[in-house]
């Protein structure tokens, strides 16, 4: 199981899922309202969406890569 966020254990720039990464952005909401959440989030940020486009994001897959998430991070800040 992985683990979240503490003190002890601090967010770390690295590849997550989709799920994971708005499970960590949203925590209490299910999953679908997380990455639903998560995405309107990155379209409605137009700096955040031009950004990933000039890297190649692809919104179908499934996973951030570590670059991305560190765009995400930079725009939404650490969740």
């Amino acid at each position: 199981m992985k683990q979240l966020p503490t003190d002890e254990n601090p967010f770390q720039s690295k590849a997550y899922t989709k799920v994971e990464l708005a499970i960590l952005y949203n925590p209490t909401s299910c999953v679908t309202v997380a990455l639903k959440t998560l995405s309107r989030w990155i379209k409605e940020n137009e700096q955040l969406s031009a950004e990933l486009d000039a890297i190649c994001y692809n919104k179908y897959r499934r996973t951030f890569t570590p670059k991305e998430v560190a765009i995400i991070v930079r725009y939404l800040g650490e969740p």
